[in-house]
């Protein structure tokens, strides 16, 4: 139409719009453009199979909006088991989602909201196993603590192994010391035990429907001088920001690891490194909205509260303590103690006064164990009848060559005396080197003779004998002292 409006040729026109001379003749007849001559399809390809039974199901719909078509045709089915079958209810679910458009009940709408700067910072956790980090060739199970200020959506993001205070205080520290800044907000979901109070067999819930806030966060917002608020019960959209700019964050980062051509890391520390970097840089292209939200937040003027959370542990007659939900072996001689325990994300610091007595990996979920045969081999070797049943029996096995060395010697051995001989050969292992122990194990098995604590005793000593080296005796020219002081005099 517009060459035709040029020229008048037909045949000119419809070349250039490469349209066939009596197409092009057809739309200038109409005046219409080709969009405009459709028509909405009024019949149907095939009957409609639920034509007989559509005014029950309309009625059972409007009498129960919550049903599903796929549940609804299964009463079809039950009802006239020989008039439907498994190739219609594709047919069903569109009939079904056209009637809820036209006649069904009011939904519930997404009411945008206009972000302020520096109000509020938004904080969710997000699984970071499907990006197949692996640390040392071992794949990492971990979650990344994301903050994000939802007026600019300038994030940061924390690498931690569980959804817990410690990694929220971890997690929002350094994300506010790295701004330097601190919003008048801090909003999490509300169904996070690392923020709200939920204790074991209660269900504390205030009047609104929403979870008190624990201790511990509180203790954290009043430090840093934000306000706590959290989302309503089971509206995730309110938290709308954080949970976008999850996904978005993880799609980063696999582009990043795709251009980096490998996805192993040599530690932890590495690999929060490289997260570091693709968040800074995906924070440089929203310069001048984060300096909108910088301006309106209060600059952040408190000391960095330290990674853990303080608790007091009591010593067990069994030599343990319980810390959150998990035992952990301490040294016999603390047994009636109390302890002072340093819960970090990712690890145990264990105090009595001002001397560490335990240093270790904490154990995540709940019911777990560590103990340590160092702290109980003594007692057990007075009272080696009681191994057999011990509670914590496979935690004596610290590796798999000790655990063939207890098959080894039941073998030639039987009942306590037995496990007298095995208590022995980890006596050996807790006074001496375990590596140096767990090598003369092998070396028994693999000749295949008996084992027992004074055939590891007698390769321990082989071992143990120094090699002294034979040295040359060198010879000294005492003239290259006589030339140095010549040189000084000079």
């Amino acid at each position: 139409m517009e060459e035709m409006s040029k020229h008048g040729k037909i045949e000119v026109a419809s070349m250039k719009a490469d349209m066939d001379r009596k197409t092009a003749r057809k739309y200038l007849a109409e005046q219409r453009l080709p969009s405009e001559l459709v028509k909405p399809r009024e019949w149907r390809t095939r009957p409609d199979p639920f034509v007989e039974h559509w005014p029950e199901v309309a009625s059972t719909l409007a009498a129960t909006p919550e049903l599903e078509a796929k549940t609804l045709f299964e009463l079809l089915r039950e009802q006239h088991p020989e008039r439907y079958d498994e190739g219609q209810l594709r047919t069903l679910q569109r009939r079904v989602r056209e009637w809820r458009a036209a006649s069904g009940p009011e939904k519930n709408v997404v009411l945008a909201q206009r972000h302020v700067p520096g109000e509020a910072a938004q904080t969710d956790f997000t699984s970071a196993v499907e990006l197949g980090v692996t640390i040392a060739g071992q794949l990492f199970v971990h979650l990344l603590c994301v903050l994000v200020l939802p007026f600019s959506n300038w994030q940061w993001a924390t690498v931690c192994l569980s959804e817990s205070m410690a990694a929220l205080r971890k997690g929002v520290q350094r994300a506010l010391f790295q701004l330097g800044r601190v919003p008048r907000y801090h909003q999490t979901d509300n169904s996070t035990a690392a923020t709200h109070r939920i204790p074991d067999g209660k269900r504390v819930v205030r009047a609104e429907g929403r979870r008190p806030f624990n201790d511990d966060y509180l203790a954290l917002m009043r430090h840093l001088g934000m306000t706590p608020r959290t989302t309503a019960v089971g509206a995730k959209e309110q938290n709308g920001d954080v949970e976008a700019a999850n996904g978005a964050l993880k799609r980063r980062l696999t582009q990043a690891l795709l251009v980096r051509g490998r996805r192993d890391f040599d530690s932890v520390a590495a690999w929060q490194a490289f997260v570091d970097e693709v968040v800074r840089k995906a924070n440089v292209g929203r310069g001048a909205r984060v300096a909108e939200d910088l301006k309106a937040m209060r600059e952040l003027n408190v000391a960095k509260l330290p990674e853990f959370i303080s608790e007091v542990a009591q010593v067990s007659e069994w030599s343990t303590i319980r810390v959150r939900h998990c035992a952990y072996s301490v040294p016999s001689r603390l047994i009636g103690e109390v302890l002072r325990v340093h819960v970090y994300e990712e690890r145990l610091e264990v105090y009595f006064g001002d001397t560490l007595e335990l240093g270790c990996d904490r154990l995540l979920g709940r019911n777990q164990k560590r103990v340590d045969y160092r702290h109980v081999i003594g007692s057990l070797l007075r009272k080696p009848a009681a191994f057999a049943r011990y509670v914590y029996r496979e935690e004596m096995f610290p590796t798999l060559v000790f655990r063939k060395a207890y098959d080894a010697i039941q073998t030639a051995h039987t009942g306590t005396k037995a496990d007298v001989e095995y208590l022995r050969i980890l006596h050996l292992a807790a006074t001496r080197l375990q590596a140096d122990v767990d090598g003369a194990l092998d070396a028994l098995l693999e000749k295949g003779l008996p084992v027992s604590s004074a055939a590891v005793k007698a390769l321990l000593a082989v071992d143990a004998q120094p090699v002294v080296p034979a040295m040359e005796r060198p010879v000294v020219d005492l003239r290259m002292y006589d030339a140095l002081l010549v040189e000084v005099a000079a």
